[in-house]
Parts: structure tokens; C-alpha cells; sequence
């Protein structure tokens, strides 16, 4: 069964997929929920169980965290658990610097990093500790991103000087000086993080003086994303048109656009027709801010449909959404995409009561609106179509390049 259909239901009518048939040690695709050999819980993040300290490595082209056994005639080679005669495997070289637990092809050259490493161009001097952490931090959010980019199919390729044609992804991780103030954004598929997003004291300096209800670093990277995500699919595309329809013409100034929000700030009727106070600002940024809530949606509801999170009691803020509030209400997915919304509703409001119980704030502190919903529709239409097939049994699509440049910047 694959992703979209595992996990594009109604969260309220998730009951009978919560008892999904497992895979080979209960290691659903596409979800958060993986189990060890030993039959214990294990999560995205580890690189060992830490029950019974078996190896653990993410295959990307299967989406799947998986126990490893040691290749007993091949040092630093291994074979999944579950299949020991099958493909080798190593482990990304990014392992003991950063903690990245991916796997490249049991063939690769020694020191050969992953695919998600693959697409770092520059990282600030990593000998620096400060540096380091804010790496290891950063890397933890762009693994994180990157599985679910290939879960949903789409096309995720480092950027090749060989290949021009091609829109790669590449990715500078930079340390910001007085000389040298770093801005984080997107120019034509190389997406700059500031590190100073990596601390989470300034992190949160800055959400607060920005007057945001969200600032994480996985969301940055998901907003970023979008814009790559914008110039690969709806550039020079047939949803060009319908894209300007519902989010605006992009050929308006930006430098205007973002002046004009920073003296004189949103409209105040953006709650009507936006999904954040940014969005607002211009075509470019409705996209990039609706794109990463749409990868916040499937994510969260994929997670929780296999935690089996149940949301049927919940009290609704507002009645769920019909197709009155769709992009497209005759398209053949559009009764898919409002179970997708109106269980992201249902999801959000046990989350949102969870958090409070805790004294913190809200988990999802966003509403949702029929403008907004429509925007999803159409995200949610370009990535169906964008969508490559996940073949679990093919051959490992991994980079073999050599180790990210690491410079000062």
C-alpha cells in the first residue's frame, strides 16, 4: 500500500487502517513508527536500538529505518536484518560527525555520504563546537524533511554542474559575523540557513520580536523547500496560470512587496485569506508558507494515524470543510483531500488540547480558512502529479560524492 493511500483518510475514520498490517519488524512506510529486531520501539533519529544495541540505518529509496546485521566477510558493510542475503549497504560517512544514520550502496567508496548529506555546498567551519552542534541540529531537521520529500514521491537531486538542465538542491549552512550578516531564503535551489537558527533561545528571541506563533527549524526548512518545490513544478508550467488565479501574480515587485509589509505590516484581513501574517507579503511567499503547512498536514496525520491517536470526541472550532471550500470541488481526489483537511482539523484540536494541558502553547496555532483550504487543494494537485513511484526493491538511488564541502564562511 503506498503513502498516499495509507495516509490520506480521514483522521476520524483512521480506526481500521490503526492496525495496519506490519513489514518485516512492523516498519510502516512512510511513518514514524518503526520496531527493532528485538520487537522493540525505535525512531527516525537512531542509529541503534537502545534496548538491544542493534545497528540501526534509514534506506531512503524504502523510507524505512531498518535493524542492521554486520557482513561478517566485509568490514563497515551490512545487510538489512530482514534480508541477509540481500543488498549491502554502508553507513553514511556523516555518521560520527553529525549523527546521520542513512545507509549509501554497499559499493560506495569509503567516506561517501548519503543523499541527504549529499545536498550540503557549505557548512561553517564544523571544527568549531558551536558549529558542530548547530550542524548536527540543522542536519537532524534536513534528514527529516528529505525522508518525507522522497516518501511522497517527489524528486530530490543534489545539484550537478554536469547537468545544468536539472534543477538541483543544494544547501549552505552559514555561521553569520558582523562583517558578514547571513539571511536565510532560497535563490534558484540553494536554500541558506542561518545556524543562528539552530540555538533555540535565539530562535525563540526571534519569534517573539517577529510577533510569530511558530519558528522551527524543520519549518524553515519545509517554507524554504517550497520555493525550490515552486520553480521546479509551477514554473514555466501548465499551473502557472491557475497558480496566479488563486495566489497572486509573482511578477509583482518583491523588494516593494517586503518593504511594504515591514513599514506598514499585513492587511488586516489576511486571517480571511492567508495561512500566516507572511504569506501575505507576496505570490512567492503564500506558496512557500501553504507548501510547508501541506507537508506539516500529511506528515503530523501520517505519524499519528499509525500511533494510533484517536480524535473522534474532539470538539470541533468550526463544522469541517465541504467542497464548497475546494480549488477544484470536481476534481477525482477532492472528496481524498477533504478527509485530508477535515482530519488535519480533528487532529490539531486533541493536540492543541494536549498542549495546553501542559501550559505550553498551542501544538498547531493556525486556523484555517476556505481561501486557504483552496490553496492546499492546489499544492496538493501539482504534488500528486509530481509524484515518482517508491519501488522498495530497486536498487539503492544514493549519491557516491564525496563528503559535503566543509569551509569558514
Amino acid at each position: 500500500m503506498d503513502f498516499f493511500t495509507t495516509v490520506f483518510r480521514p483522521f476520524a475514520r483512521f480506526e481500521s487502517f490503526w492496525t495496519q498490517r506490519t513489514e518485516d519488524y512492523g516498519a510502516i512506510r512512510a511513518s514514524r513508527a518503526y520496531v527493532c529486531q528485538c520487537g522493540r520501539p525505535v525512531f527516525f533519529r537512531n542509529s541503534a536500538c537502545l534496548s538491544c544495541g542493534t545497528p540501526l540505518g534509514f534506506v531512503a529509496e524504502r523510507s524505512r529505518l531498518e535493524p542492521l546485521a554486520p557482513v561478517a566477510d566485509a568490514p563497515d558493510q551490512w545487510t538489512l536484518w530482514s534480508a541477509p542475503d540481500g543488498p549491502r549497504y554502508r553507513r553514511c560517512a556523516n555518521l560520527d560527525m553529525v549523527g546521520c544514520n542513512w545507509l549509501v550502496p554497499g559499493d560506495a567508496a569509503p567516506g561517501t555520504v548519503c543523499l541527504a548529506c549529499s545536498l550540503n555546498r557549505t557548512v561553517s567551519d564544523p571544527s568549531d563546537p558551536v558549529n558542530l552542534a548547530a550542524w548536527r541540529a540543522l542536519e537532524m531537521a534536513k534528514r527529516h524533511l528529505v525522508a518525507q520529500l522522497l516518501a511522497m514521491g517527489l524528486p530530490v537531486e543534489p545539484r550537478n554542474p554536469q547537468a545544468p538542465d536539472v534543477l538541483g538542491l543544494a544547501f549552505d549552512f552559514l555561521r553569520p559575523t558582523p562583517e558578514q550578516p547571513v539571511l536565510t531564503g532560497h535563490d534558484h535551489g540553494l536554500i541558506t540557513l542561518n545556524m543562528d537558527e539552530a540555538d533555540d533561545a535565539r530562535r525563540e528571541q526571534v519569534r517573539a520580536q517577529m510577533g510569530e506563533s511558530y519558528r522551527t527549524l524543520l519549518g524553515h526548512f519545509r517554507h524554504e523547500v517550497g520555493h525550490y518545490y515552486w520553480d521546479r513544478l509551477v514554473l514555466n508550467s501548465a499551473w502557472l496560470d491557475d497558480y496566479r488565479g488563486l495566489f497572486g501574480d509573482e511578477r509583482a515587485s518583491y523588494a516593494e512587496a517586503l518593504q511594504r509589509n515591514y513599514t506598514q505590516g499585513p492587511p488586516p484581513d489576511w486571517p480571511q485569506y492567508f495561512v500566516s501574517s507572511y504569506a501575505s507579503t507576496h505570490p512567492w511567499e503564500d506558496w512557500a508558507e501553504t507548501w510547508a503547512h501541506y507537508l506539516h498536514m500529511v506528515d503530523t496525520l501520517g505519524t499519528a494515524m499509525r500511533f494510533g491517536l484517536d480524535a473522534k470526541d474532539v470538539e470541533l472550532p468550526y463544522a469541517p470543510f465541504t467542497v464548497d471550500a475546494l480549488w477544484r470541488p470536481q476534481n477525482p481526489d477532492a472528496e481524498g483531500f477533504l478527509q485530508i483537511v477535515n482530519g488535519w482539523v480533528e487532529l490539531t484540536g486533541v493536540l492543541n488540547e494536549m498542549s495546553r494541558s501542559m501550559g505550553e502553547p498551542d501544538f498547531y496555532p493556525f486556523v484555517l480558512t476556505p481561501a486557504v483550504v483552496a490553496k492546499l487543494q492546489f499544492i496538493h494537485c501539482v504534488v500528486l502529479q509530481a509524484r515518482q513511484p517508491v519501488q522498495p526493491d530497486a536498487p539503492a538511488p544514493m549519491q557516491t560524492q564525496v563528503q559535503a564541502q566543509q569551509t569558514t564562511s
